[in-house]
């Protein structure tokens, strides 16, 4: 879409509005006569507004005719109605023809490398690559093999499942997704224990392998022994070191809490609103208009405008910082509906934590006030295999 607004532009275009009741006819006609008409709305049941390029607006004359439409420019844009406007002022027509040129000159660089989906991989070791092969910003995008870079990358980490690299407006758009990698396997060759991933009651203990050092009843933290790899032969007293094998079932707690204020506090907008714009140049950013804000509370909304509606990204960035004066008020909420809402919460919360192949045994959820603050506590009391293999080192 980008690339046709650049083309409309250089073409020249008209913003039109046409009024008729034959809208529906007058737009299956121009489809028909191949008159390309773009971003169509409509002002009223008998009004729409619409763009059409300089030959299209001609070619609709016999068209509204036919109908009995009627037809107005609203507005002309483009090159050629602003070369006609600065025919007689040769000097600023002159800077415009550079401005323009400085601006398609700088949207052909690289400004910006964007690395998404990372996680394992440091984007600083990704950019160090790219610098090697003179892949940096401020080279010219059309310069860059993009198959080059897919086969630079997946060759140097072994990781990658998948990689896609793009360029969007002066943006070098990388991603890639990691392989899971799964839990480091313990050849079973080699002597290992089994111990507590966390805290815990334990409810049963089955030894495959090894012996078992913990029994019902027992209540265990991180790291403790649960099934040793080292048992004692019966013959020579001496001790042998194993592969432990086997299953430790514990009942283990998991809880999450939520605090929500009984009062909420809103921001009504008074209308009155506060404009200051922004150039700015890479990270750094001079306002045109400076001093204090007339209001005492606001909220602030920024907003870029693009040079001629093209859709491209620039060093070069102009920003609207528009403030808008609110009231702040506060309204007491309602503590059932408060309540419910941080039950669910907090359950969303927990079920991202549970592993998988676990037993809920039972929810405990309890509800305290103080301070007009609703704190939640929710509680998960579960049934989980809490075993892990542990090499056995020295001995």
């Amino acid at each position: 879409m980008g690339v046709m607004k650049i083309w409309y532009f250089f073409k020249g275009y008209v913003i039109i509005r046409v009024e008729g009741l034959t809208l529906e006819r007058f737009l299956n006609l121009a489809a028909t006569n191949d008159i390309y008409l773009w971003d169509i709305s409509r002002e009223s049941y008998t009004v729409l507004q619409m763009k059409a390029t300089i030959e299209g607006f001609k070619a609709l004359k016999g068209i509204v005719r036919r109908v009995g439409c009627r037809v107005e420019i609203i507005d002309k844009k483009g090159l050629p109605f602003l070369f006609y406007r600065l025919k007689a002022r040769k000097m600023l027509g002159f800077g415009f023809i550079l401005f323009l040129g400085i601006i398609f000159f700088l949207s052909s660089l690289i400004w910006n490398i964007e690395i998404v989906g990372n996680e394992r991989v440091k984007t600083e070791e990704i950019i160090k690559i790219l610098e090697k092969e003179e892949i940096k910003r401020g080279i010219i995008k059309y310069k860059i093999d993009k198959d080059y870079i897919k086969y630079l990358l997946l060759n140097e980490f072994d990781n990658l499942s998948f990689l896609s690299v793009d360029i969007k407006g002066t943006k070098l758009l990388i991603e890639m997704k990691e392989q899971d990698l799964p839990p480091e396997r313990i050849n079973r060759d080699v002597p290992c224990n089994i111990v507590a991933t966390k805290k815990g009651v334990i409810l049963k203990a089955i030894a495959r392998n090894g012996r078992a050092v913990v029994r019902k009843g027992d209540v265990v933290k991180e790291g403790d022994i649960l099934i040793t790899g080292v048992i004692l032969d019966e013959h020579s007293q001496k001790q042998i070191l194993v592969h432990a094998e086997g299953e430790v079932l514990a009942k283990t707690i998991y809880s999450h809490r939520i605090d929500e204020p009984t009062i909420k506090t809103i921001k009504e907008e008074t209308g009155r609103t506060y404009t200051r714009r922004e150039f700015k140049i890479g990270d750094k950013g001079v306002q045109f208009f400076k001093g204090e804000i007339p209001f005492k509370d606001y909220i602030e909304e920024v907003e870029e405008v693009k040079p001629f509606n093209l859709d491209i990204d620039l060093p070069i960035k102009i920003f609207v910082h528009q403030y808008k004066e609110v009231e702040i008020k506060e309204i007491k909420q309602n503590i059932d509906f408060l309540k419910q809402a941080s039950h669910i919460r907090a359950v969303e919360e927990l079920n991202k934590q549970l592993p998988k192949d676990i037993q809920i045994q039972s929810k405990d959820v309890k509800y305290y006030l103080k301070d007009d603050i609703l704190s939640t506590y929710v509680t998960f009391e579960v049934i989980e295999d809490i075993g892990k293999k542990q090499i056995i080192y020295g001995n």
